[in-house]
């Protein structure tokens, strides 16, 4: 099975036909959590720079990538090594390592909260720097046209978000798995689970590995559509949405026989809200039907803190 099964819309749509559009829309979320996304700005050309400066980095010596890692700040910014992630209630680390990138403020920008962190960038990559931000800030942009549809998915404006998501801790992950080398480890190179935020948008390679959770019960792989980009809900928006866009369980499993010896590439683009954004429950959100699952509202910022912890990425 693959991506084919799943939706893949063309995001052009949704300026010439938005009413189509966003039935379309509405209707994968509501049924999968995820879906293709075509017609985007991400040209090849940046997406293999992207590629290329996340190679280059993790063929760097252990020793050199460890001088980026910034612990008092939970993996937020800089590197974060194999076996320290692990999902939520999971007794095994993943088989990963990855690199963050947040928002970028300028020297003299008043930034708006204290949990977004100043990038670090490694000197031994010359290139990473330009081409990871420019691959932040369209990432960016595509998910700010996704959330103008969903807003009228759940009965909202269509600009419900644009306020909410302008200095939101958004994280551009580039992760590295690398070749499994115990075909007996219980880890897997991502356990099952959901993502935190609003969105998240996936540019991966090609290897197969990922799996989400069908409303079945059934793992169903999934494979990358040339030219497409999968985006998936996160465990904010359906709390805000009261479950009515739903958070879908994923995980990315090890590779088999001499696929063992082969490491995977992803670059997802976790799209979050104003740290200080109170998810609490969208009135359009909320019937007779579908009664409020989430009374109390919460915090941006306190809600990643929570769940940061769970995962293993603070303390």
């Amino acid at each position: 099975m693959s991506l084919t099964e799943i939706p893949t819309l063309n995001i052009s749509e949704f300026a010439s036909d938005k009413t189509a559009f966003v039935q379309k829309i509405g209707e994968a979320y509501k049924q999968f959590g995820f879906c293709g996304i075509s017609g985007h700005q991400l040209n090849d050309e940046l997406m293999q720079k992207a590629f290329a400066a996340t190679q280059a980095f993790f063929a760097l010596p252990v020793e050199v990538k460890q001088q980026y890692f910034i612990a008092e700040q939970g993996g937020a910014r800089g590197y974060t090594a194999t076996g320290v992630e692990k999902a939520k209630d999971s007794d095994h680390v993943d088989l990963k390592e990855f690199w963050h990138v947040g928002r970028e403020f300028a020297a003299d920008d008043k930034v708006p909260h204290n949990s977004l962190h100043p990038n670090v960038w490694p000197k031994e990559v010359a290139e990473f720097k330009q081409v990871t931000l420019e691959f932040y800030r369209t990432l960016e942009h595509i998910g700010d046209q996704i959330l103008r549809a969903l807003a009228l998915v759940i009965g909202q404006k269509e600009d419900y978000f644009a306020d909410k998501t302008d200095h939101g801790n958004s994280v551009l992950r580039l992760i590295h798995y690398p070749p499994i080398k115990d075909a007996s480890t219980e880890s897997i190179r991502a356990g099952r689970h959901e993502d935190i935020n609003l969105i998240t948008l996936l540019v991966g390679s090609h290897e197969a590995g990922l799996e989400i959770l069908t409303r079945e019960g059934q793992w169903l792989p999934v494979t990358m559509v040339p030219g497409a980009i999968v985006v998936n809900i996160g465990d904010m928006l359906q709390r805000l949405t009261n479950n009515v866009l739903p958070s879908t369980t994923h995980r990315v499993v090890n590779p088999q026989g001499q696929a063992q010896d082969t490491p995977r590439y992803s670059m997802p683009f976790f799209l979050h809200p104003n740290p200080n954004f109170l998810i609490d429950t969208l009135p359009t959100c909320i019937s007779e039907q579908n009664p409020n699952r989430y009374p109390e509202g919460i915090t941006a910022d306190a809600y990643l803190s929570q769940r940061l912890r769970e995962i293993g990425l603070m303390g």
